[in-house]
């Protein structure tokens, strides 16, 4: 395993000097700092990627769902996508007696666009009953930042549940740089509309229009403490999940995506999605490469799109801190 923690933390130990070191010189500094440390949101960690895992370090966290359920994932674009097994996710699932939730796709061509084929591509993928949210209509939850968009429109069938399980794949991402919990929460649980908004900073929900890249950006991270937030409202609660597998530089939304140069890390979960994307991050940033187990292909993804720029602006929402303390399991 190569992020057990005596390497982790000198690792970080390095990025820092290197940090003063380059100040000291007036050099342009180190892109990436390490937050690991004894203060901050606890983040639980496990090198073993196992369905008893999944169920383990959920009920680490000692936050026991109730009501309705949601467990958010992505189903994945197709059968050669990365999206994570549902032999590995259904016993969380039946643990906590929830519901697998979607919602349908924004990008051109995407056979998840819309509820039918969706629902086909959902069931050639072997989750059983999905409920996309956005089958039957939209919702708009109120956002913090208005300096691109005005709400998050989400689906509809949000409303129906309680408690909510952000289980992510995190990988690569074409647009984001990355995929974790944060987008999850955002563009995961945004209707296809929603997405349409989001993607295009306010400018169109109807139609595919990118925006500006650190603008998409902050709008994801807006949405996704917009999604935080209503499930921090009284009688509702909501944790999360990263389960770091096949970790491609591309996302799940794509049909065939790259082969993962980077050996598969572990399971990271926590109550703050800012602390968990982060630590996912630091595993990326500080990993020693060796043969057949290379992160920069990853590591250069995530720095063309700007991608941490998402957990930066999420931590100046409230969202989460990016300041963590890693416990292993």
């Amino acid at each position: 395993m190569k992020h057990n923690f005596p390497h982790f933390t000198a690792a970080i130990a390095l990025t820092i000097s290197l940090l003063t070191a380059c100040a000291q010189k007036g050099a342009n500094p180190v892109p990436y700092v390490p937050t690991m440390g004894d203060d901050g949101a606890v983040v639980y960690f496990t090198d073993e990627i196992s369905p008893e895992a999944l169920v383990r370090i959920y009920e680490a966290l000692g936050v026991e769902a109730s009501g309705r359920v949601a467990v958010k994932i992505s189903t994945g674009e197709s059968s050669h996508s990365n999206h994570l097994d549902p032999a590995l996710i259904m016993p969380l699932v039946q643990r906590v007696d929830g519901t697998l939730v979607e919602c349908n796709t924004a990008y051109p061509l995407s056979r998840r666009a819309k509820t039918k084929s969706h629902s086909k591509a959902i069931a050639k993928r072997g989750y059983g009953n999905v409920d996309i949210m956005d089958s039957e209509g939209t919702m708009r939850l109120p956002v913090q930042d208005t300096t691109y968009i005005n709400y998050d429109e989400v689906g509809s069938h949000l409303a129906n549940y309680d408690f909510m399980i952000d289980l992510s794949h995190f990988k690569g991402h074409a647009m984001g740089g990355f995929g974790g919990a944060l987008k999850n929460l955002s563009i995961g649980v945004a209707s296809r509309s929603g997405k349409f908004y989001i993607h295009s900073a306010g400018a169109t929900d109807s139609r595919w229009k990118p925006a500006e890249q650190d603008a998409f950006l902050e709008c994801m991270a807006t949405a996704a403490d917009a999604v935080q937030r209503y499930f921090k409202q009284e009688g509702r609660n909501i944790v999360y999940i990263n389960v770091m597998n096949n970790l491609s530089v591309d996302c799940d939304c794509m049909g065939r995506p790259a082969s993962p140069k980077m050996k598969d890390v572990g399971i990271l979960a926590s109550t703050d999605p800012v602390a968990l994307d982060k630590a996912c991050l630091d595993l990326v940033f500080t990993h020693s490469d060796t043969e057949g187990d290379d992160a920069a292909p990853l590591q250069e993804r995530v720095n063309k799109k700007h991608g941490t720029h998402i957990i930066t602006h999420a931590e100046r929402l409230g969202t989460g801190t990016t300041r963590y303390r890693l416990v292993k399991l």
